[in-house]
Order: C-alpha cells, then sequence, then structure tokens
C-alpha cells in the first residue's frame, strides 16, 4: 500500500471514528472530524503532511517509488 493511498485510509477511518464518538460519547468529538478535514485542507495546498513523513519512517513508499520499482 502506498503512503498516498494509506493517507486516505486513515483520515477515512478517524472521520467515521469521530462521528461515532460524536454520537456515542460526547457533542464535542465533532472537533476532530472539523481537525482531520482542516488537516487534509492543508495539506492538499502546502505539501506538508505530518502522517506522510511518520508512514514514510515505518516503511511506506510513494505511488512513484511503487511504480519505478515495478518497472524494474
Amino acid at each position: 500500500m502506498s503512503i498516498e493511498r494509506a493517507i486516505m485510509a486513515f483520515a477515512g477511518f478517524m472521520v467515521l471514528l469521530s462521528v461515532m464518538l460524536t454520537i456515542w460519547i460526547n457533542d464535542n468529538f465533532i472537533w476532530l472530524t472539523v481537525f482531520v478535514g482542516a488537516n487534509l485542507l492543508q495539506s492538499a495546498y502546502t505539501g506538508f503532511c505530518p502522517a506522510a513523513i511518520i508512514l514514510k519512517k515505518i516503511g511506506f513508499e510513494t505511488e512513484a517509488q511503487l511504480a519505478t520499482a515495478t518497472k524494474n
């Protein structure tokens, strides 16, 4: 799995988790959804994504790296 797909999966999981927590635990968990959305927007414009840095350190590769590796 590439970094890009892992980030999409993680963001989707966090949104679903925060919605469930908002419904079942406390209404203030909606702010977690807001944070995830804001982080996605800022990373789209700046290219800086803390999750991508962490995933890269644990061994995930980008789509480009995976495409290059399969050609060789």
